[in-house]
């Protein structure tokens, strides 16, 4: 079992998006309050902790993300004091709580950012953030060829002809991480939470705060989920420079002088797998999320590959490796695998896209959590996935808020279809997502089947698998277990993780478990024969 210096290594990790978990005052928006009334139920689901998209004070042109003051509370969600008492009922019910922190860059309302424009070129206040003259003759074009990963140019120009780089929304000014002044602002933040009793930090663009120095042209698009270097491209001059580094071994050595042990979580989109890994260094980062993992199609043998290599290159350096099938930022997988076009459907599906298949969805979904949770390692969860939700493919346009959508012109719907506020109480109003019909983003009328008091002690529901799945992963202690691969067809993928065999079949033909099998849980029925049908995974003891 793990130790409580190193419970990173092996816990379940819930992601709360606060503006679509709960609602506690009936304005359409999620909030504190509202999760903290909700945390009871978490505990009941089976998970150690929960992770918290931002929730500071921001005029929310990115959902949060957009960071105006990193030590206060936006009112949206409440205050400082909701924050505590929210910390407080986490702890009591034993879940350990992980804060956002975006550092690559700060609101454009951020009082450091009013006091660049106010000042002058070459000015303190705009050595915060990177400004740079134009090229041309008179300065009229961007100091180099980079786009936002949001569409359109990373450049915006001020009125004194000084330009400042927004690798995301132009409401959103990069830092300058080569300033003793941020990174020691940083520092305090850091403090500011970890003093009021938070348990990490996920690290918001954790491979983009280091700039290559001489900001090179790169004549390549950006992308939402940033850092993945097209093919035939060199090396992303935005993205994974070594610099980063320095910076989290500072941040580590502060985490350390803490108890009990606080953790950094990376959002770095890097490849390949050892470059990742360099995040998750016995003196940087204690975990990195496997996106490599996440995108990868379904099929067995590219996700045995994905595991050997990534699971390798985190042991090489000591370190778990971090599961995750879906967040805020990609179409949840319950649709994503509900097409077998053999294509990547992570980015964003509207309403005049071709439309996932939800049956099928829903049962590889289901599939794929079942393995996921058998493996050895830290597992992170989004919220709502627990109910099998989907994405909401039919958003209307008119309700879009992602900056993507307007950025690329409205050919990228963007990631509000995995946004919606969730259900809870099917018969309630907005789905017991508040004490109102107000929802910041309308919920389909379909998600009224997929609500939790539709599925809690209903004998196989989605939410009672997770729940079945999470009690057996703790008491078998798979998460600190070791994987061991079974031969098997090329269409079964198999691994024995300790006293646990987990099997999913991706083939037409119903697979075989060994002789002796005893069936501890199955993600559909079996055949009436003991076989594992198509898009089924079991855990059995043999």
């Amino acid at each position: 079992m793990s130790s409580p210096r190193d419970w990173w290594r092996s816990d379940v990790i819930y992601q709360i998006y606060p503006r679509s978990f709960a609602d506690n005052d009936g304005d359409g928006m999620g909030d504190l309050p509202g999760i903290t009334a909700r945390l009871t139920d978490l505990r009941d689901l089976g998970v150690d902790a929960v992770w918290l998209s931002p929730f500071y004070k921001s005029p929310q042109h990115d959902a949060g993300y957009d960071v105006a003051d990193y030590r206060s509370v936006d009112p949206r969600f409440g205050d400082l004091g909701d924050a505590d008492k929210m910390l407080a009922e986490a702890k009591q019910l034993g879940l350990k709580v992980i804060v956002d922190l975006v550092p690559n860059h700060t609101s454009s309302e951020h009082v450091w950012f009013q006091e660049a424009l106010a000042a002058a070129p070459g000015s303190p206040e705009r050595e915060r953030y990177i400004f740079r003259d134009g090229r041309g003759a008179d300065g009229s074009e961007p100091p180099n060829s980079w786009t936002s990963v949001f569409g359109g140019p990373a450049w915006e120009r001020l009125d004194d002809g000084q330009w400042y780089l927004h690798l995301f929304d132009v409401s959103q000014p990069d830092l300058n991480w080569g300033n003793p002044e941020v990174r020691e602002e940083f520092l305090s933040i850091l403090r500011f939470w970890l003093d009021k009793g938070v348990d990490g930090f996920r690290v918001d663009v954790a491979h983009g705060l280091i700039k290559e120095a001489t900001l090179a042209d790169w004549e390549y698009a950006g992308e939402i989920l940033g850092g993945l270097t097209p093919e035939g491209a060199p090396p992303p001059p935005m993205w994974d420079q070594d610099g980063v580094h320095e910076i989290y071994r500072q941040w580590r050595e502060l985490l350390n002088s803490y108890e009990p042990a606080r953790i950094l979580v990376a959002e770095a989109w890097v490849q390949p797998a050892d470059r990742l890994a360099r995040y998750v260094r016995p003196d940087e980062m204690h975990q990195a999320f496997n996106f490599e993992y996440l995108v990868t199609l379904w099929g067995a043998d590219a996700i045995r590959k994905v595991v050997d290599r990534t699971s390798s290159a985190n042991a090489a350096v000591g370190a778990p490796t971090t599961w995750v099938l879906s967040n805020h930022d990609v179409v949840r997988h319950a649709s994503r695998l509900g097409f077998s076009d053999g294509k990547d459907h992570r980015n964003g599906i509207g309403v005049d896209d071709p439309q996932p298949d939800a049956a099928l969805g829903l049962r590889r979904a289901r599939a794929a959590s079942l393995q996921m949770l058998g493996l050895p390692g830290s597992a992170y969860l989004y919220q709502g996935e627990e109910l099998g939700l989907p994405e909401h493919t039919t958003l209307p346009d008119d309700f879009r808020e992602d900056p993507t959508w307007e950025r690329s012109g409205h050919t990228e719907p963007g990631r509000d279809g995995c946004r919606v506020p969730i259900p809870w109480e099917a018969d309630s109003p907005s789905f017991g997502f508040g004490p109102a019909d107000a929802s910041w983003l309308p919920q389909p009328a379909a998600w009224a089947e997929y609500a939790l008091d539709r599925q809690r002690d209903v004998p196989g529901s989605t939410y009672e698998l997770y729940r079945s799945t999470l009690r057996l992963r703790k008491e078998h202690d798979l998460g600190n277990g070791t994987l061991s691969w079974l031969d098997t067809p090329a269409d079964v993928l198999a691994f024995r993780n300790g006293d646990i065999l987990v099997l999913t079949n991706f083939g037409d033909a119903p697979a075989e478990l060994p002789l002796g099998s005893r069936v501890l849980l199955s993600s559909e029925p079996l055949t009436e024969d003991g076989k594992v049908p198509q898009d089924v995974t079991v855990w059995a003891r043999a």
